[in-house]
């Protein structure tokens, strides 16, 4: 039975941890058990929560020792310092060969170790430039669901650690298991490590003299640069200038990025063939779409609407 341990702090996320407890250490009614789950902390006894309420920790660092998969269900705040007593336990652990595995915002704990260090790593895509700022030994990946390094590995924004711990299932237990525990959770049994996370559009809160707004109103048209500049009475090279300075990309780079975020929309609110789709966003082709989709976002429109369609 392969072992998971928590560790957890206070003020604990209720979420981070439910999500490992939910994929390893809930019994279901006709899934075979392959895990057995438990929750220590530095100090054994009540840790409050992000829910308001204080949870009964049982167990102490020593529970560690024994952990096939040591987890790190967030840090907060995550500039708190990693004690000392708990650093030497990941160490120690690490050491031995348990798999080191955060979620969140804890790999700013699993970092202080150094185990990250000239490694790649992420985290939810707010935090990612604090963390990239904090340790530059890290190799900060800010658009992926999660990083697996087989020893160590990483997660993005919260509901990203459910995707880490059923890759992590069907590692050690195959697809055919993971995709069992996912259909009780009713989840999408596999959305991949490369996937991109899904942050607001950048430069959504500058509008250029409201071109953003007229643009993002037409994307089923073609827009050529030049129209663009035309439209705020400058030259094709202004129109780049001002679009580096307020946003930090390109007009094309820009307006690419918003007819893959509209088709997003579209794949996740209607049942529009991918052709229409593709129409509708200015992609032109489903060809075209499935590529600029996959670049942008790492996996196919097809996928992302079977993970994300409403219901």
């Amino acid at each position: 039975m392969h072992r998971v341990v928590a560790l957890v702090r206070p003020v604990q996320s209720t979420f981070e941890l439910g999500i490992a407890a939910e994929v390893f250490g809930t019994a279901r009614a006709g899934i075979p058990r392959h895990y057995e789950f438990e929750v220590c902390a530095e100090t054994p006894g009540p840790v409050p929560t992000t829910a308001g309420y204080a949870m009964a920790v049982p167990h102490g660092l020593e529970a560690l020792e024994t952990a096939d998969t040591v987890l790190v269900p967030g840090w907060a705040s995550v500039e708190a310092p990693l004690p000392a007593r708990v650093r030497r336990a990941l160490l120690a652990a690490h050491a031995r060969g348990a798999r080191l595995v955060t979620i969140c915002s804890g790999v700013f704990a699993l970092a202080r170790t150094g185990l990250l260090d000239g490694r790649s790593a992420t985290t939810h895509w707010a935090r990612a430039a604090q963390l990239r700022r904090e340790f530059p030994e890290v190799s900060v990946e800010p658009d992926v669901l999660y990083v697996d390094h087989g020893d160590v590995a990483t997660s993005a924004g919260a509901g990203a650690g459910f995707d880490l711990c059923l890759h992590l299932v069907r590692k050690d237990h195959g697809a055919a298991y993971a995709a069992l525990l996912a259909r009780h959770m009713v989840l999408p049994p596999h959305r991949e490590g490369g996937q991109a996370q899904y942050a607001p559009p950048p430069g959504a809160d500058d509008d250029l003299d409201g071109l953003l707004e007229w643009a993002g109103a037409r994307l089923g048209t073609p827009l050529p640069v030049g129209e663009l500049a035309a439209r705020l009475n400058v030259s094709p090279r202004t129109l780049a200038r001002r679009f580096a300075d307020r946003l930090g990309t390109s007009p094309g780079a820009w307006l690419l990025a918003r007819r893959v975020a509209a088709a997003r929309t579209l794949l996740e609110e209607t049942d529009l063939p991918v052709e229409a789709v593709a129409a509708r966003v200015g992609l032109v082709s489903a060809v075209n779409l499935r590529r600029r989709f996959r670049e942008r976002v790492g996996t196919t429109p097809g996928a992302y609407r079977r993970a994300f369609r409403a219901p």
